[in-house]
């Protein structure tokens, strides 16, 4: 199972029905090694997988018993290292955001520079999420560097939200979005979402095929004027605001997926950072899904 989220995408966070991916380990003379995963030699539902990239780590041999790596516990991932780095990289795009929301002012005479600054500090925060895309080894200062960038856009865009389109807005789209959180976060840990390679494959492509429609729409709106095909207002605006929340909610259910592989299979601590940074992707595509969704709602009171 690969991650919808380009950070997950390379790593070895991959396991399906609870089992394939991490630490796989030679049997022992006569049968499998006690506690052995069956499918350690790598995930059974993708073609060409490869074994857990942690087990052949000579910094960290395997345990036969076990099967986890033979290292301090301080050096696995836990739970609560994905929490902390979790609440750090939030609370970079939270502190930026206000900062941004106070010091970039939005009246109309100063409209065109935030907007301008918004722009450019969401071109530098994509910029550094595909080079920490693309790095083997997570970075916190291009992860934090991100979350900077991101939170001075999302904090010029929201105080634009609620001066010019509805006074409010801002917070109960900060309440979807941990409602959206706690929701599915319940749903995961309940067992009615179960993260297996069908319901990855449609998320998947609902997403590529989401993705599309908004290119299209936004080259429409550029070169023929106005909304485009429509897809950012009125009722069809609302319908994909409502699926692009949805869309959110399945990346969440593929990363809390990904953190439980990780933990189960005794990833390195450092990939804590990894997980920070693809479940604050997530919930910034939540936010500014319902952000949208609620000006459209509110707007056309």
């Amino acid at each position: 199972m690969r991650s919808s989220n380009p950070v997950f995408s390379r790593r070895g966070f991959s396991r399906d029905n609870g089992s394939a991916g991490f630490n796989a380990q030679q049997p022992q003379a006569g049968g499998p090694a006690v506690g052995t995963n069956p499918y350690a030699t790598g995930n059974p539902y993708a073609e060409g997988a490869t074994a857990n990239p942690y087990a052949t780590n000579p910094y960290a041999p395997q345990d036969v018993q076990t099967g986890f790596p033979q290292q301090a516990r301080g050096n696995v991932m836990t739970i609560d290292d994905v929490v902390s780095r979790t609440a750090m990289t939030l609370g970079t795009v939270v502190l930026t955001a206000v900062l941004s929301w106070l010091l970039l002012p939005v009246d109309p005479a100063n409209l065109g520079k935030s907007y301008g600054i918004a722009i450019g500090a969401a071109l530098v925060a994509l910029v550094l999420s595909l080079v920490q895309s693309f790095k083997r080894k997570p970075s916190p200062a291009l992860i934090l560097g991100y979350a900077a960038f991101e939170g001075v856009f999302l904090g010029v865009i929201s105080a634009a939200v609620s001066t010019y389109i509805a006074d409010g807005v801002v917070i109960q789209a900060v309440l979807g979005t941990m409602a959206v959180f706690a929701g599915v976060l319940t749903a995961y840990k309940m067992g009615w979402i179960r993260v297996n390679r069908r319901f990855t494959g449609f998320v998947m492509a609902a997403a590529m095929g989401f993705m599309l429609l908004m290119v299209v729409n936004l080259l429409f709106a550029v070169f023929g004027g106005g909304d485009g095909l429509g897809f950012r207002s009125g009722g069809l605006g609302i319908l994909f605001g409502v699926i692009g929340i949805i869309l959110g909610a399945c990346f969440l259910a593929l990363d809390f997926k990904q953190v439980e592989d990780g933990i189960t299979y005794g990833a390195p601590r450092e990939e804590a950072w990894l997980a920070a940074f693809g479940l604050t992707m997530t919930l910034v595509w939540i936010y500014l899904e319902m952000l949208r969704l609620l000006s459209i709602l509110q707007g056309d009171d």
